[in-house]
């Protein structure tokens, strides 16, 4: 063996990861593109005083139904923890941390009032922070530039940028992974199909979170929602996009066009 060669460091799949997730659509997404890239994977998710508790109580659905679809996600799925962070109200005033604040879209270059400055950022530095002893440090994240309201910590540039100061910081190898990043939602929606097959996209649908009013108690084509909110009409139009799409594919193939589902 020449000893000049570096030897390469141990594949992907054969280290842990750490998933930041919510149980939304996007993390629920990262965390079968872990599954399928890493050994293991561990979830991590916050409760930061969010104007409503349904996504926390979605979070273990989703996880379970996730891990179900596939023997070897089953094996690889580690424990889930949850960080209490209870800062941000007394940082900034924003809809999602004020249960009587309506829920606002933002103006022409501006963010909606949902935007809670820096929660993506100190998200991923306690998880980098719970990650450092143990050893852990591949981090998933659900942030994307393409479709994220216009949150500057979505941003490509933030997420390379926090990645340099955490390794200087913590003198470490931090690697953040960002898949979903230059994805609309309805690449989102495909990017599922590919990792998981219908299976996966109905788990999303069902079991996933995305409304910011909470709402559980109505069905559309593309999960349960408010159908009104900023979160809601994104993750509508990604659906509807994704199933435009993937019809024109099938007829383009001369297939038969997929057992999806459609408002009506």
């Amino acid at each position: 063996m020449n000893e000049n060669v570096r030897q390469p460091e141990a594949p992907l799949s054969a280290q842990p990861a750490l998933v930041l997730f919510s149980g939304g659509q996007d993390s629920a997404t990262c965390l079968a593109w872990a599954l399928s890239r890493f050994a293991s994977v561990q979830t991590i998710g916050f409760d930061y005083g969010q104007r409503h508790a349904v996504e926390l109580q979605c979070r273990a659905n989703v996880r379970r139904a996730v891990a179900a679809l596939r023997p070897d996600w089953e094996r690889r799925l580690g424990a889930d923890v949850l960080l209490g962070i209870d800062l941000f109200q007394q940082l900034a005033d924003n809809a999602l941390t004020a249960a009587d604040m309506p829920i606002e879209g933002g103006s022409a270059g501006g963010v909606p009032n949902t935007f809670v400055p820096g929660r993506n950022l100190i998200f991923i530095l306690h998880a980098a922070a719970w990650a450092y002893q143990r050893g852990v440090r591949h981090l998933v994240l659900g942030v994307c530039q393409t479709d994220s309201s216009g949150y500057p910590d979505c941003r490509d540039d933030s997420v390379k940028a926090l990645q340099v100061a955490m390794n200087l910081g913590m003198d470490s190898r931090y690697t953040l992974h960002a898949p979903l990043m230059f994805l609309d939602k309805a690449a989102t929606w495909q990017l599922a199909e590919e990792l998981g097959g219908k299976a996966l996209v109905d788990v999303i649908l069902e079991e996933s979170h995305t409304c910011y009013e909470g709402e559980r108690g109505q069905r559309f084509a593309w999960g349960y929602g408010c159908g009104a909110c900023p979160a809601c009409l994104l993750r509508r139009r990604g659906y509807e996009a994704y199933v435009r799409r993937r019809a024109a594919s099938d007829q383009d193939a001369g297939a038969a066009t997929p057992d999806l589902e459609k408002d009506v």
